[in-house]
């Protein structure tokens, strides 16, 4: 799944939005590794007048990652956060 692909949402159905979808200018955002990226996605998402039709269809697809309708997906299924790579503290940090 590329960023491509998200794009491809933003051209079928009706169209009537064209060039209005935020996902269109920089698709590797909402497909980021970086936690804060893809928050920044999801806030981003907020004002798309088809981010309830994006997340239906992407809960349609099964999309294993990524942001899609406001939501991250994460192994086909939306969480609420992304955490960072690497293992968590043992211990918090003092």
């Amino acid at each position: 799944m590329t960023g491509h692909d998200h794009v491809e949402l933003a051209t079928t159905g009706s169209g009537e939005l064209g060039h209005a979808w935020p996902c269109r200018d920089k698709p590797d955002l909402w497909f980021s590794v970086k936690p804060a990226d893809l928050e920044l996605a999801k806030l981003i998402c907020g004002a798309c007048p088809a981010i309830d039709r994006c997340l239906a269809a992407a809960v349609d697809r099964g999309e294993p990652w990524g942001v899609w309708g406001g939501q991250i997906f994460e192994s086909g299924r939306v969480i609420a956060h992304k955490r960072g790579p690497g293992r968590p503290r043992k211990q918090r940090a003092a």
